[in-house]
């Protein structure tokens, strides 16, 4: 959903953008190609990341900027650099494909490498620490609150069935005992039934939530006057959050209803620009069937 994203973030006037998980860097090429006197703060937690997008980008010049660094610290990220705030906003949330494909990192249920699951590779626990030390009823919380998981008292008591005879060690062995831990019946018909577990791991081995809240509680604070914050999700966790702080941030009284005036003396700071999120075309999704569940929203500083 490349064209939406630009076409909603105009870099096209130029200014300071901030690509606040930078990634590869195809979003921040695009940003830096559409206009010429554009520069650019890309930001990532993940160290091989931000070392590939910096040399993507490396034409650019000192336009760009490349920061290991969490999207969460986006604050610190722009002071320390002297700017003072941002002309455009990005942010594609989740995990990328050379992450679970490429990352050595235990993303990928398919994949016999180990259970790590570490964006940011200096955090100390992984989500093999989680997996073969929580007990069940964390465990369940766990899947429960951040996957969504239908059936995760079951998918946790076969986890702590099966590190009783040994631990569980890589990707690919959490991802079987999930998928026999999960009735065949409702295993979904497009998705691998371990799915909601890899997210609710890697979510939590990263604090995404965590991340996310405090990054939509800073980022819009730093957009200048007509500038624009685009965001990207890919489950409903994070796009309800998303749609939650846009509404606030735009609504001009909280009171609760029934007062004779306004008390909170609250002001909007953004307008919407998505009434309702885009979505990715049928022709997009048959060729990358991972953006099928991309959501995009938007909104403009006033």
């Amino acid at each position: 959903m490349l064209d939406e994203v630009i076409s909603h973030l105009r870099p096209g006037k130029g200014g300071l953008f901030v690509d606040a998980t930078v990634g590869m860097g195809g979003h921040s090429e695009a940003i830096m190609s559409s206009a010429a006197g554009a520069r650019l703060i890309g930001l990532d937690a993940d160290p091989d990341a931000a070392r590939i997008s910096a040399g993507r980008l490396e034409r650019f010049g000192d336009r760009v900027s490349i920061v290991n660094a969490n999207f969460s610290e986006i604050d610190n990220v722009l002071e320390e650099r002297g700017a003072k705030g941002a002309d455009g906003i990005i942010a594609d949330l989740g995990v990328s494909s050379r992450q679970i494909f490429a990352g050595g990192r235990g993303f990928s249920f398919r994949a016999d490498e180990p259970l790590d699951m570490r964006m940011d590779t200096s955090l100390k626990t992984t989500a093999a620490d989680i997996v073969n030390t929580a007990d069940a009823k964390e465990i369940t919380a766990i899947l429960k609150g951040f996957g969504e998981e239908r059936f995760a008292g079951a998918v946790a008591a076969a986890i702590v069935k099966s590190r009783e005879k040994s631990p569980v060690l890589t990707a690919r062995a959490l991802g079987i005992i999930v998928s026999d831990a999960i009735p065949k019946r409702f295993h979904p018909p497009r998705a691998h039934p371990a799915t909601r577990t890899f997210q609710a791991l890697r979510i939590k081995v990263n604090d995404e939530m965590g991340a996310l809240k405090t990054f939509m509680e800073q980022a819009p604070r730093l957009l200048n006057a007509g500038a624009r914050m685009v965001v990207i999700s890919f489950h409903s966790l994070e796009d309800r959050m998303v749609k939650r702080a846009f509404s606030f941030l735009s609504a001009d009284c909280v009171c609760p209803p029934g007062l004779p005036e306004c008390g909170c003396g609250k002001t909007r700071t953004l307008k919407i620009i998505t009434k309702k999120p885009l979505e990715p075309s049928a022709d997009e999704v048959r060729q990358n069937p991972r953006a099928r569940s991309a959501k995009i929203r938007a909104a403009e500083r006033v």
